[in-house]
């Protein structure tokens, strides 16, 4: 079975850097299309950015556009989030999400993924 770990979350600074790294194990990584999304407080889930199975793909929120970086390392089994010029509005949970169906283009829809990691906590202090 598929299993996604999520990493790389903690406390920052507003204006920090971040990249939160999430790894598969079982499937075949190489046709997995990726994604994140995040839930803050109060909030529902929503997307952050996604990737088609051979990167061909990137599709990112409104918000994410020009600040987060979707990138998959095949040889390790990884996707990453890099997060620029951190906001206090960043603050969440973030999970990583797969789907072993490869397609042409990035999901954006949680609903079209099977597989969720448990999730990594950011927290942004101004």
């Amino acid at each position: 079975q598929v299993q996604l770990v999520e990493s790389g979350g903690g406390l920052v600074q507003a204006g920090d850097s971040l990249r939160l790294s999430c790894t598969a194990s079982g499937g075949t990584f190489d046709k997995y299309n990726m994604g994140w999304f995040r839930q803050a407080p109060g909030k529902e889930r929503e997307f952050v950015a996604a990737l088609n199975w051979n990167g061909g793909s990137k599709r990112y929120a409104d918000f994410a556009e020009g600040r987060f970086a979707i990138s998959k390392d095949k040889g390790k089994s990884a996707v990453y989030l890099q997060i620029n010029t951190t906001k206090p509005e960043d603050t969440a949970v973030y999970f990583c999400a797969g789907s072993e169906i490869p397609l042409p283009v990035a999901v954006t829809r949680a609903s079209g993924y099977d597989h969720w990691g448990q999730g990594t906590q950011v927290t942004v202090s101004s």
